[in-house]
């Protein structure tokens, strides 16, 4: 018996939201002795507020297996959905798994639904929806916490240029399923942001890198 295309695209989603509900800065805390991510600085489960409890391999290891995540979610998608039912469809299936990578991430069941930001994951993600998107935006991501020293301006770069990039760069029409996969994609963090940004038009976004013990730490 085979499934419906409908039923198999809902088995997708379904996959991919799992997959990202891992939470894996709160288990890698957990397991190095770090305590429990959620009562340390933000609360937050990503990688910038790990990087909080002064475990920078912690922090980074966190990093690396959220942008795993999103990326491993789409290349399911594109391994197991044939060519052959139509390109359309098969974007349509790696959109969807992007998209619900990411809502696991930000939104995972085990935690009430409290997650993550989704950059990591989301930039995961881009990568396995059109690699140059995912390079690009990931030199955004990096350069402006680099210059700015603030988590959110990198996001706040990577995903308003993300949907931009994916019509330059995969030759995609803005229309086109995988192109509204990104704009889905880059909306959903952008919005998982709305308080940092209120707070970057305050002047009052705090940088990187401070420690535990700062009463207002980043939320990125």
């Amino acid at each position: 018996m085979t499934l419906s295309t409908s039923g198999a695209l809902l088995l997708t989603a379904l996959i991919a939201y799992f997959l990202g509900s891992i939470p894996f800065g709160l288990i890698l805390t957990r397991l190095s002795g770090a305590g429990d991510i959620r009562q340390i600085g933000s609360g937050n489960i990503g990688a910038t507020n790990v990087l909080r409890t002064g475990r920078r391999g912690i922090a980074a290891a966190t990093l690396f297996l959220d942008a795993f995540k999103g990326l491993a979610a789409v290349t399911l998608a594109r391994l197991v959905w044939p060519v052959a039912e139509g390109p359309h469809l098969l974007e349509t299936a790696m959109g969807i798994a992007a998209i619900c990578v990411v809502l696991g991430h930000c939104f995972p069941v085990w935690l009430h639904f409290r997650g993550g930001k989704g950059v990591a994951t989301g930039i995961g993600a881009l990568w396995g929806l059109c690699w140059p998107v995912g390079l690009s935006c990931t030199l955004i991501w990096v350069l402006g916490v680099k210059i700015s020293r603030i988590s959110s301006v990198g996001a706040l770069g990577a995903f308003l240029a993300a949907p931009l990039l994916t019509v330059l760069f995969c030759g995609q029409p803005p229309l086109s399923p995988l192109a509204l996969s990104v704009d889905v994609l880059a909306l959903i963090v952008l919005c998982r942001h709305k308080d940092n940004f209120l707070r970057l038009a305050r002047g009052a976004e705090p940088r990187v890198g401070r420690g535990p013990s700062d009463p207002t730490p980043p939320d990125a």
